[in-house]
């Protein structure tokens, strides 16, 4: 069994050449020392709101990822953490700012360079639908977690067990997500009603479709069709790639509070990136979430708090280390749970 240090190898790699890299950045936007230091603290500071923000996240991947695979398991670990890193931390807030200044992706990244305040400005002004999108698709998320009726465990015992009565309705947690949807598009202002609307049922559909392929391909895959690139493989290497982003919306919105400057936010978050992925493998092969039973309940109830939180900011300003330390803070409670029912039952 490997040392819980040997996961962490290439994170540090990663952390040390990242934050030289941010170094060299800012002495070059600035040409002082003093400018280096501040990229060098700014993304050190990225990394770990990114990592706090996405702990849930590498708890999640964990439980999906131990049903894949290994071929889509080491897929998910390399071409995952490129597309991570590179898709959601670059890509994806250039295809913002391509879209909402209807400007190519060359001039999106000139901007970035020579404007970074516009820019900021334009990745702030597509929060809401941002918001709207990643809150309806974790909802689901969550909800599905917690109406499964194969669901045996409970952590919040009464709670728990209501939510999977409730569940036993078909097709509840999606009336459940239009009800918040419409609740917070009445309370809109009439400007951004439509907006918010088109991008949460986007948010659902998005759900829907990456569970429907799934399904498919796991279908496919198990009447001996396909095989390993089937079963355990693409539906749910797809499923984590989209679940992943939902859990990025919030670490790329926020970061713009601390850095305007696209380079910097993508070095910080990209370093906070390898920690999760790593965490994940570490908690697939160490047979974490088994060890600690709550676990994988304290990830998913943190999923929905996020989920509610994302459809608050289209109203109201909630600052990231609220939302990473309520998230930290229900996982930690889990833990200690699940290390009470441990020294309960040890022994039987």
């Amino acid at each position: 069994m490997k040392s819980t240090l040997s996961y962490m190898t290439w994170p540090l790699v990663v952390t040390a050449v990242g934050l030289l890299a941010a170094a060299a950045l800012g002495f070059q936007f600035t040409g002082t020392a003093g400018g280096a230091a501040s990229f060098f603290l700014i993304a050190a500071v990225l990394a770990v709101l990114e990592i706090s923000l996405s702990f849930d996240n590498a708890i999640v991947n964990a439980n999906k990822l131990k049903t894949m695979a290994p071929v889509w398991q080491r897929r998910f670990l390399t071409w995952g953490i490129v597309i991570a890193v590179f898709g959601m931390r670059v890509i994806f807030p250039l295809l913002v700012v391509v879209i909402a200044a209807r400007i190519g992706p060359l001039d999106a990244i000139s901007l970035a360079a020579t404007q970074p305040a516009r820019y900021a400005e334009l990745i702030g002004a597509a929060h809401l639908p941002i918001a709207a999108f990643g809150g309806s698709f974790l909802m689901l998320v969550g909800l599905n977690y917690f109406f499964d009726q194969s669901k045996e465990v409970d952590w919040i015992g009464g709670l728990e067990r209501s939510l999977r009565a409730v569940g036993s309705v078909r097709g509840m947690e999606i009336g459940f997500v239009l009800v918040v949807v419409l609740s917070f598009t009445i309370l809109l202002p009439e400007a951004e009603k439509a907006r918010f609307m088109f991008a949460a049922l986007w948010g659902i559909v998005t759900y829907l479709a990456v569970d429907a392929l799934g399904q498919v391909l796991d279908h496919w895959g198990g009447s001996g069709v396909g095989g390993a690139a089937a079963q355990g493989g693409f539906g749910a290497f797809l499923y984590l790639e989209v679940l992943d982003a939902s859990f990025s919306f919030d670490g790329v919105i926020g970061a713009f509070a601390l850095t305007q400057n696209l380079f910097l936010i993508a070095i910080g978050l990209g370093i906070g990136a390898m920690y999760v992925r790593s965490m994940t493998v570490m908690l697939v092969e160490k047979g974490t979430l088994a060890e600690f039973r709550y676990l994988e309940h304290g990830a998913f109830w943190s999923i929905l708090i996020l989920s509610v939180v994302m459809f608050a900011q289209t109203m109201w300003h909630i600052p990231e280390a609220v939302t990473g330390l309520f998230g930290a803070g229900v996982i930690g409670l889990s833990f200690l749970s699940s290390l009470r029912w441990n020294r309960e039952h040890a022994g039987k």
